[in-house]
Order: C-alpha cells, then structure tokens, then sequence
C-alpha cells in the first residue's frame, strides 16, 4: 500500500486514552522480552540504546518487555527487576530514550509464576501447584501453591514497581496477564484450582488481575495509563476460554483500564507466534491479524480502547483492520527485532521490505516447543541494543545452540548472585 496523502493513513491518527493522556499515533511495539538486565537484574545501557533505535523511527507507544516485581521470581536470566528505587537514574535514562523522541513508553510489569525455567529461582510458586506437560517437564519443575500472604505481597509488589515507573519518567504501564504467566495462571481453570477466596469460579478467578490493577490504580493515581496484556484465549484443554476472557475485559474497563491488548496461548501451546491451526484460518490469513476476530466481538460491546499483536504485515492490512472500528492501536513485535525502522515506512503507508518467517532449528522436538520464537528474536534485540544491525536471516540452530549456552551460564550467575 502506497497512501496518496497521510489523511488516508490511519495510521497517523493520534489516539486519546480514557484517562486523557494520548499516542501519537496507531503503531505500537508489543513487548518481547530483552533479557538485557545484569544477572543481578539491574537495568543496562543497551536498553536505552535499543529504544532510542525503535524511537527514532516515528512509532507511538513502546512496551517494554518482562520487567519483573520481585527479583525471587525471575522469567529468564537478565530479567530486569522494579522493586525499589535503587536504579532510579537509569531507568530515568531508558524512559527519556523514548520520551525525548515523542513516543510514549510503558513498563510491562510481570511475574512469571510456574513459567520459569528449572534452576533460576529457589522455588517457583503459582495459584495451584499443577505441573507442566510431559514433554516440558524436564525443563519445568511442579510449583507449590501460593499462600495468601504470599499472594496479597504480590499485589503490593506490582503497585510499588508501577509507582516507580511513573518516578522514573516512564509514560505508563502495562500488567502482563497473558502467555501463561502468573496473572495468566490465576485466570486459567487448568492452572487455578483453589477453592478459597481467589479461585473456584471464574468470578474468583478474576480477583487476583483486578486487585493488581486496582492496588496499581491507587499507588500512581488517575492520570497515568495503565493497561493490560490479556488472552484471547489460552488454546489449551480445561484453560482460560473466550468467554471468559470477555468477562474479564468488562471487568477491567468497568475498572477503568486504559487499554487493552488482545493476545493468546502459552508457552505450552503458543498461539501468540501463530503456532496453532486455531490462528491459520483463510479469514486470519486474508486479515493478517490472529486475534481480529475476538476484537471484533469485544468492540461490540466495549468502548475501552484495543491494541491487537500478532500477525500483522502490511500497512493496508493495517488500515483495514482500522478502519473497521475494531481495534485502536496495532501492535508489532517481531518485524521490529529484524527491521526497527519499520514504522518510519508504515507511516508512510509503506510495508517493511523484511518479513517475519518462521524460526525452526530443524529438531522437531524443540521447534514443537515454540520456544525458538523468543530465543531467535531475542538475539536479534541484542544486536540491536549493540549499536548494530539485525541479522533477518540468521540460522534457527545457531541461534539455539548459542541461547543454550548463554541460558546455562547466565542461570548459574543469576543463582551466584543470590549465594
């Protein structure tokens, strides 16, 4: 798609958030988890040097990606950690890397629960101590079941993290409930099987999320964004449905949620890389978007602004998507870890001369994993972050094999670091 003048692209349009704070335009980066924290969690440099990169090319909102409430439970190696104010002065330069450009950037604020690989944590804790499938086990271990106090300081831990981002001079916030992790856990009947106070319905399965967002609510105030990262679905026997997903979106924009982005799956069945039959249907081929369709069935009923992720190429499917009314922001995420000057064309109603392929290792029994979709991509961030270029075409093994290496050493000086 070409645009013959920048009215017809909708992608220019700024968007006004219910709390009247606003994006300057429709693009967004979705988060992808950077790893590019110290092994003692601290954020680095490289940070600020990647999202001036993604900033500079005109995009509206940037969302960081996985940055943990409490260094005890940690994603992945390099996670970076809010939990006090300690590195104040370089979040303050990560947030004005993005601000200082125009663009808005918001903090993904995560725990991972049960979705933290064996070894990096003492223990892993989530709603019920269900263990993953078989043939993630080995890389999994079973967690323990959370107790209320544990559970009520995991509240209070995202609502301290997201005062500090407002403190730093981040422009919002955004709790990650989806992609199997913990708020994701809480949510799910497969992984939640409480029967007190926050499981045992799907209304006392929504406590944990809203509690979060209303103890987020009252630590920053009124006129900071706070939005969240939401299944559509979890695309797995017994989880989170749409139904419920619908319940909760009414729950969260009864709340006064800001915006909501619509993603799907977990690491055991891994929708949010187009990794399912349930996302490769003619109509999501033609559209580009996977989760379209469920946006379409909540703007029906919703006014809360939706940012849609996954699937995304074009900047006419883009438009079309827009203009449809059913969603408000397009979120992108892979095709800015192999082209960061991707918005910089869209905008401009052009595609991306790069476009985003599947990575496989040619192992069947690690591609059926999924996991390649962050392992490649997150190398790609790295570069970037080094002051150099992507590299689009990169083998899927190498990548792997390297990743292993570094996942090995980095979870044994994570566990140094807390000896």
């Amino acid at each position: 798609m070409t645009a013959s003048s920048p009215e017809e692209n909708l992608l220019n349009q700024p968007l006004y958030l219910p709390n009247g704070s606003a994006l300057r335009n429709r693009l967004a980066k979705a988060a992808m988890s950077e790893t590019l924290g110290t092994y003692n969690n601290h954020p680095t440099l490289k940070l600020v040097e990647l999202y001036r990169r993604w900033s500079a090319s005109g995009i509206g909102l940037l969302m960081t990606g996985n940055v943990m409430i409490d260094r005890r439970a940690l994603g992945e190696p390099g996670n970076v950690v809010i939990e006090d104010e300690t590195d104040l002065p370089v979040l303050h330069q990560w947030a004005r890397a993005a601000t200082g450009q125009g663009a808005a950037i918001w903090v993904q604020l995560n725990h991972p629960g049960k979705q933290s690989t064996k070894g990096l944590n003492r223990s892993n804790l989530a709603p019920s101590a269900v263990p993953f499938r078989k043939d993630m086990a080995s890389l999994f271990e079973t967690p323990r079941e959370a107790t209320t106090a544990e559970i009520e300081d995991i509240i209070q831990r995202f609502g301290r993290s997201a005062a500090i981002c407002k403190k730093a001079g981040f422009s919002g916030v955004q709790i990650h409930g989806a992609h199997g992790y913990l708020i994701n856990q809480f949510l799910s009947p497969h992984h939640n099987r409480r029967t007190d106070e926050w499981g045992g319905s799907p209304e006392k399965r929504r406590r944990f999320v809203l509690a979060v967002y209303r103890e987020i609510r009252r630590q920053v105030g009124t006129d900071f964004p706070v939005g969240i990262k939401l299944n559509s679905a979890d695309f797995q026997h017994g989880g989170f449905t749409e139904q419920e997903s619908m319940a909760t979106i009414h729950a969260l924009a009864e709340a006064g949620i800001d915006l909501i982005e619509i993603s799907g799956g977990t690491y055991e069945a891994p929708a949010m890389s187009g990794g399912l039959k349930e996302t490769k249907k003619a109509s999501t081929v033609a559209r580009e978007a996977y989760f379209l369709e469920f946006a379409e069935k909540v703007r029906a009923s919703i006014n809360v602004p939706l940012m849609v992720t996954g699937g995304f190429r074009s900047a006419a499917a883009m438009n079309a998507a827009l203009r449809s009314g059913a969603l408000d922001v397009i979120g992108l995420a892979r095709l800015l870890a192999i082209d960061p000057e991707a918005p910089g064309a869209l905008l401009q109603g052009q595609d991306s001369a790069q476009r985003v392929r599947p990575i496989t290792t040619g192992i069947k029994q690690i591609d059926k994993m999924g996991v390649m979709e962050i392992l490649w991509y997150t190398l790609q961030l790295k570069r970037i972050a080094s002051g150099r270029d992507p590299k689009p075409y990169e083998s899927g093994l190498w990548a792997f094999a390297k990743s292993l290496m570094k996942s090995g050493w980095g979870t044994f000086r994570t566990r140094r670091t807390r000896a």
